[in-house]
């Protein structure tokens, strides 16, 4: 029997959970009207870490576990039996405070097949002023880039030799020189705009949440696990969680708003009896809806790096991050501590791909980066990561237990096209990776080649690789997919299907994976939901 929560007064209009990337928007767009009480639940801490505002911090962040949900996959069959890791922001800011501030939207087009799959509404031309409204872009404003808005988008102050070596490689390789991937074209090579603010990490909580944290009419409330929220008679009505181990339950006069990602939001509609039937009943959950879409459509960016020994001693293997945070913030935000790591990358359209849109995405890191840069290799050298953009694989999240902040079963089906299309596209993702690291930009520095530890692979050899090293490059999305079809969890409107006065607003809504990194179309789902919620 489920303990009775403690009341708690006031009653709010809304009460948003999770203050993630979409979370802390609708939090700063919600309460800007003095009228509307808000309520902002967050399971983490607060982003107080310097590792977290300092850009190349992020290296010492991925050990965390105070702020990061630290989860696993189960183990999966097409890629040798393995547990992936998937870490997740569990803090103010969620994934967008420990991310790689890369700014990347995506094409048109991926947008535009949103709304033919069922999201009217989410075309490009109607996500685009959202993501203008977002952004402040050190450049300026144009068609296409806004300059007033919260999220400060800028170039890197400071770049790695190696970095730029990347870009001359691709160039020699034969892709267009690129700068801006959020420009008219996507393809090409280039450095990375990254979501910073005068050399620092510029999260949703930076850019959204700490404006509005004066308000009196928002309310912020850390170490607060979400276990469910309450339904009565088909209509949201609040939501109850526990901090310190104490219930609380607060109801929401308007709406409840899920803001929990890709794997938090399904679990916790589940855990509230809005779900697959099935799934509920087997854990002991009354059944409020039956969806069977809940926790479904789960998609990832799977991402096989390569890597090489490096005869220069450029690259950041042998940093201290302690000396690296002396030299940032005695030098104003400068220096290697401003650095994304991740400072190149690039777009390319593969062979196989089925239309006039990149199918490849590199990131390249100045480092030798070993089980998500967990263990450092001896040395120095430098890693070029390559993940197919529109996988064929869909996945699911199911319950583990009835108790809200246990690990949910993650099952991402990596591989598990009928086709297998999408192994064929990661052994195409390691082969150009090769080519590029191949090019003369590279002679002065390439050494001897670590992962895979040999250059004359054939496809079939490949693929082995992929199978034993490939791993996740942190985009889930998908499993409250919006549509307009039986099986979508939410409308065009996000409001979920079958229950009144609720929406879910995060990645978790997308009908498909974007052409790239997830934080920027997130925020923009946020941006354009704050309108959708108060009717503007």
């Amino acid at each position: 029997m489920r303990k009775r929560p403690v009341a708690a007064t006031p009653a709010y209009d809304y009460i948003i959970i999770g203050a993630g990337s979409a979370g802390c928007v609708l939090a700063n767009r919600l309460s800007e009207d003095p009228q509307v009480r808000v309520l902002l639940l967050e399971a983490g801490p607060r982003d107080w870490h310097p590792f977290i505002h300092m850009p190349a911090g992020l290296a010492r962040l991925v050990s965390r576990t105070d702020i990061n949900w630290n989860y696993h996959t189960a183990p999966q069959p097409q890629l040798d039996g393995r547990r992936l890791w998937w870490p997740r922001g569990k803090v103010l800011g969620g994934s967008s405070s420990i991310n790689a501030m890369c700014y990347v939207r995506g094409t048109p087009r991926d947008y535009d097949v949103w709304a033919a799959l069922g999201a009217s509404g989410w075309h490009w031309d109607a996500v685009l002023p959202y993501f203008r409204r977002s952004e402040a872009n050190a450049r300026g404003a144009d068609q296409l880039h806004g300059a007033d808005g919260p999220l400060s988008v800028c170039d890197l102050r400071h770049v790695n030799p190696l970095s730029r070596a990347f870009v001359e490689a691709g160039v020699q390789a034969g892709f267009p020189r690129n700068p801006d991937f959020n420009g008219p074209r996507q393809d090409g090579v280039g450095l990375y705009q990254v979501t910073q603010r005068r050399g620092a990490r510029c999260s949703a909580a930076v850019a959204y949440l700490r404006p509005a944290r004066g308000r009196p009419n928002l309310a912020v409330v850390t170490g607060a696990q979400a276990q469910r929220i309450t339904i009565d008679r088909g209509r949201a009505s609040g939501v109850v969680y526990t901090v310190r181990g104490r219930a609380f339950h607060h109801p929401a006069a308007h709406e409840v708003i899920l803001s929990g990602g890709a794997i938090n939001s399904p679990q916790l509609l589940m855990l509230s009896g809005v779900g697959p039937a099935a799934e509920l009943r087997r854990h002991g959950i009354r059944v409020l809806h039956d969806a069977p879409g809940v926790g479904a459509n789960l998609q990832d960016h799977l991402d096989i790096c390569t890597l090489y020994r490096a005869t220069s001693a450029v690259s950041y293997d042998r940093a201290s991050e302690l000396r690296m945070a002396f030299d940032y913030y005695l030098r104003g935000h400068r220096g290697a501590g401003s650095s994304n790591i991740a400072e190149a990358g690039g777009f390319v359209r593969s062979p196989l791909a089925p239309d006039e849109r990149p199918d490849i995405q590199f990131h390249f890191v100045p480092a030798m980066l070993d089980d998500h840069g967990r263990r450092r290799l001896p040395g120095d050298g430098y890693t070029l990561h390559a993940c197919f953009l529109r996988p064929r694989s869909r996945g699911r999240i199911h319950l583990a237990s009835d108790r809200g902040g246990d690990a949910p079963r993650i099952e991402p089906g990596y591989l598990s096209d009928a086709e297998g299309f999408d192994l064929r596209m990661m052994v195409e993702c390691a082969r150009i990776s090769r080519t590029i690291l191949a090019q003369q930009a590279f002679d002065a520095h390439r050494g001897a080649p670590i992962h895979p530890p040999r250059e004359d692979l054939d496809d079939a050899a490949l693929a082995g690789f992929v199978r034993a090293r490939a791993e996740s490059v942190y985009h889930p999305v998908g499993t409250c997919r919006m549509g307009d079809d039986d099986k979508a969890v939410v409308d065009p409107q996000l409001r979920v299907r079958g229950v009144e006065r609720l929406r879910v607003v995060d990645a978790s809504v997308m009908p498909t994976l974007p052409g790239g990194n997830t934080n920027a179309p997130t925020i923009m789902i946020a941006e354009r939901a704050s309108d959708l919620i108060l009717g503007r």
